[in-house]
């Protein structure tokens, strides 16, 4: 049989094989890293009762009953107790969700499209330009991030836009710095050679062939500060600088009735704090998941 007949068969043989299908592809990566299939699940329900929070909540997170003032959990209907104002600490803590969530993702959203923004220019033009971009990004970094966060919400108020805005303020330094770092990486690739040669542009470069591949450490890093903004935001409202009363937060909850009344009634700061320390968990494991899936090198290393 000539070479030919015999690579025209292995291709039907080949082309009869049943592809491995999507579904079975998750499952092999759930099964490799559980812990980050685990803490998947767990954002997934997070994301779901706060879209539902108001079908979810067996009460309004403002409604005071009169006469249940400090109710231990499971009292009188309250699975998790009520507070000194007679309100449903499991209704404030689903509700609470919302924001912890909101100011989560869009505060990281903002953070790392700047950084990101910054990261691609400041390595692919370098020169005056990356000293400038990034003694600015330095200057800001030297600052510990709640200390600056402090200081923004001194200066521009109390509001959730505000909370954004510094948090994002704090998230852009660091992602810029491994954009950066990753531009530098990719600049040296002969594909990058070539397209200059054909005549294309530097934003072009920087748009098709450049923002792509950094993409990876992008995900990877808005991933693992989604945790931390969530702690900077509980920590914000924890110190009386956060999401204005009476909108429920879980930071609020600990300073206000959890502070006042830990010996009490302890539940008022297990709660809020539990759930603080879930999600923050879920957040860390999910990144670390997702940075061996797409990291190549340890990838290929497992």
């Amino acid at each position: 049989m000539s070479r030919s007949a015999v690579s025209t068969e292995a291709l039907a043989i080949e082309g009869l094989r049943p592809r491995p299908k999507r579904l079975q592809t998750l499952l092999r990566t759930a099964r490799s890293k559980p812990f980050g299939t685990i803490s998947a699940v767990v954002l997934i329900a997070l994301v779901l009762i706060a879209i539902f929070a108001g079908q979810i909540a067996p009460a309004d997170p403002n409604k005071m009953f009169p006469g249940a003032r400090l109710l231990a959990p499971g009292e009188r209907g309250f699975i998790f107790g009520s507070d000194t104002l007679g309100r449903d600490v499991l209704s404030r803590i689903i509700h609470g969700s919302r924001i912890s969530l909101y100011v989560g993702i869009m505060s990281v959203a903002l953070g790392t499209v700047g950084g990101t923004i910054i990261g691609l220019i400041s390595g692919f033009f370098e020169g005056k330009i990356d000293i400038v971009l990034q003694r600015i990004m330095d200057s800001i970094m030297c600052v510990p991030g709640l200390v600056l966060a402090l200081a923004i919400m001194a200066v521009l108020g109390q509001s959730i836009t505000n909370v954004l805005i510094a948090l994002a303020i704090i998230i852009a330094p660091a992602d810029s710095r491994v954009v950066r770092g990753a531009v530098l990486s990719v600049k040296q690739n002969q594909y990058i050679e070539a397209a200059r040669c054909i005549g294309a542009s530097n934003w072009r470069i920087l748009a098709r062939h450049i923002s792509p591949n950094v993409m990876a450490p992008v995900l990877i890093i808005a991933s693992v500060w989604l945790g931390n903004a969530i702690i900077i935001e509980a920590s914000l409202s924890y110190l009386g600088l956060g999401t204005p009363p009476p909108t429920p937060t879980w930071g609020g909850m600990l300073s206000g009735e959890g502070r006042q009344n830990m010996e009490q009634s302890p539940w008022l700061a297990v709660f809020p704090g539990l759930a603080i320390s879930v999600v923050v968990l879920s957040f860390n494991m999910f990144g670390d998941a997702l940075r061996d899936i797409l990291d190549p090198r340890l990838r290929g290393s497992q």
